[in-house]
């Protein structure tokens, strides 16, 4: 590194240690970027962020007490001008608007070229975006009107785990006629006609998850 030049200082949140010892191996041997932290978990990810301040943060989406997504917004509720880049094996269309909309400067997919890594690093710290090309096709090619409210999403989540429209109904405290309207506005909005469809569907665009 240059005298007097700064490392631009990486906070690694992954709940899979080798991982993080991988990411943090490719970022540390890079001339200007440097490791600050590593967390396992959103709630760890939150109170490092506070403490270290980094200049860009890596989030996974899947974390072991919640979602990275509700990580990235808490961070930028306390920081908006936070930079962070989604580092995730998953990339259904609802992941990644999710992600950007919650603040993510950048999408990278797990198993990419580790210059896609570093690439993304550099461009957002400069103020741009880094969205590699699987990721821009995947949100053109979301469906406009395919959203599903945070409820139609509780339900899918069901469906996915097998459960009756009156299981549904007990375990979300509704009407079971209330979870078959909710059905039938899932099968129109993801443009399919039963409900092992719906869950398929719901697997690949990242509206549930195994």
């Amino acid at each position: 590194m240059d005298a007097g030049t700064e490392a631009i200082r990486v906070l690694i949140v992954d709940d899979h240690p080798i991982m993080r010892v991988g990411i943090a191996a490719i970022i540390n041997a890079q001339p200007r970027m440097q490791v600050v932290g590593q967390a396992g978990t959103a709630g760890e990810a939150v109170r490092m962020f506070e403490s270290l301040q980094p200049d860009l943060t890596l989030m996974d989406l899947r974390l072991p007490d919640r979602s990275g997504v509700e990580a990235i917004r808490t961070i930028r509720a306390g920081s908006p001008k936070a930079k962070i880049i989604v580092l995730t094996t998953y990339e259904g269309d609802e992941d990644i608007h999710q992600a950007l909309d919650a603040g993510a400067r950048g999408y990278i997919i797990k198993g990419m070229q580790h210059d896609a890594l570093v690439k993304a690093l550099q461009r957002v710290h400069v103020g741009q975006r880094y969205l590699p090309q699987v990721v821009t096709e995947a949100l053109s090619s979301r469906i406009p009107g395919s959203h599903l409210s945070q409820r139609e999403q509780e339900v899918l989540q069901l469906l996915f785990a097998g459960k009756s429209n009156r299981e549904i109904a007990e375990e979300l405290s509704i009407k079971e006629a209330t979870v078959k309207s909710h059905v039938s506005v899932i099968l129109m909005r993801l443009d399919v006609s039963d409900r092992t469809q719906a869950v398929v569907e719901g697997l690949k665009r990242g509206l549930v998850h195994l």
